[in-house]
């Protein structure tokens, strides 16, 4: 898991994972320790399964997430509202 979510951000390729009742396709852009001492990424799901029924930014806690692959697709651009320096982790492992 761990080098594959380090592959997908170094090389802005999608990442799709089984969470919470269906598997997710996302743009990977920060993976690290949240404050609440989870180890989670900051995605930008663009297509799956959700809960809400939304797509958008969301913060995966991994605990909770199985199946991970890369996915044949890459993003080549950083979205425009991403904010480095995530406020919500603790220690940041990784980011775009």
């Amino acid at each position: 898991m761990d080098e594959l979510i380090r592959l997908a951000i170094d090389n802005m390729q999608l990442l799709e994972f089984y969470y919470d009742g269906g598997i997710r396709k996302v743009e990977p852009y920060c993976y690290g320790k949240t404050t609440k001492g989870n180890v989670a990424v900051r995605a930008y799901q663009i297509d799956g399964y959700s809960s809400s029924n939304k797509m958008g930014w969301k913060l995966f806690d991994l605990s909770k997430a199985s199946s991970f692959r890369l996915s044949n697709d890459f993003f080549f651009s950083i979205r425009p509202d991403y904010k480095r320096g995530d406020r919500s982790m603790l220690k940041i492992f990784l980011e775009l």
